[in-house]
């Protein structure tokens, strides 16, 4: 008998969205020890059914029809009360945005120990110690003060890591990962399914893994379904759906994956367009009080290079390797401790006040967390013109020229009258992308722009980039744990290692032909490469 079963399930959406049924008529089961993978488009109704499993649906959206069975209980008929005993212990979650999952008023060790604590589980030093095994387990650098930092003093990948620990706490019988990887560089990725992978073999623990990674799902998976528009449209075992798909919504998912090719070098212009020098950033906290050893993380450390119209140079590295701190010193979201930043010939490193303002037009940045980086308070029509009002534009063209912007990265231009919590992640993502290019900026930073995007739209969206690039002749920052992505739309690439940068040159050059060990491995830890030969043999046999 099935661990969990789920028959005919089907999700209703309040009145006035898009769709009548997040979720129309899902079956499937799950037995003790397996991994399902289920993947599809933002929006496809993934998260919406692992939610319903956990009931954790968003208000007004409710089970319209159906059972989700877990021993022989069917979940959906549970007082709160019961399903309260059951998250944590029996079934656990491990979030896709791990800003809004972590309470930004508590210490992660405060967090993970909060999970022994609501089951009555371990004394106080006992919690604390399992606390500090865990953020061992999940691969997080130097646990001993990591356990007494508050989530805002973490990267998004090592973010992701604590809310890993604290899924994993009560080693429980069904883990749901909605999307855990995302924010993950690939050297993390790899050890965090590794110890999914160890649990589930030592204590045969089912897991139902959503992603839109299908090298993850083709390194885990046991079995796949594939959802689009809230149904199941092809399930079964992993390698044949994965090389031998039936539906052509699967097969499409399939050939948008990147491969690992590089895109033409340009050839620079005279001038760079912008130009950084010896730029440091340290961080200096104390997190457990005025007598203990006080926080100290060079986050980076003389970085220097040049970037030039039209050209886009990728950062790739680690979490916590120094990537969004350098990003963000470059738009002067952080004040860089040393150093030069020059666009246009003119240093904003040190400048302030209205000078400032009239450059940071010039330079704009797309960010990591999606959730986050938007007001969720403002409608996105507000978020969308709020910028091009400031710098002098009148309203009625600035409300014109975001539905332009929302059309270009494949929204509706009616999403204009909603707020961001009523769309996807990876909706959400092209929103933030959106207002960055709102004021046609110069120099655009993308931080991990693509990572919380399915594969189809990161195609749709990489083109679009790519497209405003040539068009706009706009340079780039792009950051990303995502080295195919980085083949495919970098000129040249920066690798970074705890805030150094060890290799700098052409992607041909840094990923073909890498020169240091740390970049080696980071080639060797990109997930289902194996699977992603047989695809291009089959592609070779297709032509």
């Amino acid at each position: 008998m099935s661990l969990l079963a789920i028959d005919n399930l089907s999700i209703a959406l309040p009145k006035g969205a898009d769709r009548e049924l997040a979720v129309k008529d899902v079956s499937f089961t799950l037995d003790k020890g397996e991994v399902l993978c289920i993947v599809g488009e933002s929006g496809s109704g993934k998260s919406m059914s692992a939610n319903a499993l956990m009931g954790l649906l968003p208000e007004g959206v409710t089970p319209s029809a159906g059972s989700i069975h877990f021993e022989n209980r069917d979940l959906l008929t549970l007082s709160d009360d019961e399903m309260m005993s059951l998250r944590g212990k029996d079934i656990s979650m491990i979030f896709q945005e791990p800003l809004s999952a972590l309470n930004p008023l508590m210490r992660v060790g405060d967090q993970i120990a909060e999970v022994f604590e609501a089951h009555d589980l371990l004394t106080p030093t006992e919690r604390r110690k399992r606390a500090l095994e865990l953020l061992h387990e999940v691969g997080l650098p130097d646990p001993d003060t990591t356990i007494r930092a508050y989530p805002f003093q973490l990267s998004g990948g090592q973010r992701q890591r604590v809310v890993i620990a604290m899924a994993l706490a009560l080693e429980p019988k069904i883990l749901i990962a909605d999307e855990p990887t995302t924010a993950l560089d690939v050297t993390t990725q790899a050890q965090i399914l590794d110890l999914i992978e160890d649990l589930r073999m030592r204590h045969g623990m089912a897991v139902l893994f959503i992603t839109h990674d299908f090298g993850v799902v083709a390194d885990i998976a046991d079995r796949v379904i594939v959802m689009q528009h809230g149904e199941v449209v092809e399930a079964g075992e992993a390698e044949t759906v994965l090389l031998n798909p039936t539906h052509a919504y699967t097969r499409a998912l399939l050939d948008a994956i990147p491969g690992l090719s590089f895109r033409e070098t340009m050839q620079p212009a005279n001038t760079p367009i912008l130009s950084v020098r010896d730029l440091s950033m340290t961080f200096t906290s104390r997190t457990g009080g005025f007598f203990r050893k006080p926080r100290v993380v060079k986050a980076v450390q003389d970085a220097s290079f040049d970037l030039y119209k039209g050209e886009t140079i990728g950062i790739v590295g680690e979490s916590g390797s120094g990537k969004s701190t350098l990003g963000r010193c470059l738009v002067r979201l952080l004040n860089p401790e040393k150093g030069v930043v020059e666009i246009g010939g003119k240093d904003i490193s040190k400048i302030n006040g209205s000078a400032l303002r009239q450059h940071r037009r010039r330079i704009q940045m797309v960010f990591q967390d999606p959730y986050s980086s938007l007001n969720p308070r403002s409608r996105i029509g507000t978020i969308l013109t709020e910028g091009l009002i400031a710098y002098g534009t009148d309203k009625i063209t600035a409300r014109e020229k975001a539905q332009e912007l929302l059309t270009l990265v494949g929204l509706d231009p009616s999403a204009m009258k909603r707020f961001p919590h009523e769309f996807s992640g990876g909706q959400r993502q092209r929103v933030g992308i959106a207002r960055a290019l709102a004021l046609e900026p110069e120099v655009v930073i993308a931080d991990e722009a693509v990572s919380a995007l399915d594969v189809s739209i990161q195609a749709q969206v990489l083109d679009l980039l790519a497209d405003l690039r040539d068009r706009l002749n706009l340079s780039m920052i792009f950051i990303t744990h995502d080295l195919r992505v980085a083949a495919q739309v970098c000129d040249r690439i920066i690798v970074m290692q705890q805030g150094k940068m060890v290799e700098f040159g052409p992607s041909s050059q840094v990923l073909g032909s890498p020169q240091t060990e740390y970049t080696k491995s980071l080639l060797d830890a990109i997930p289902g490469k194996a699977h992603e030969q047989a695809l291009a043999a089959q592609r070779e046999l297709r032509q």
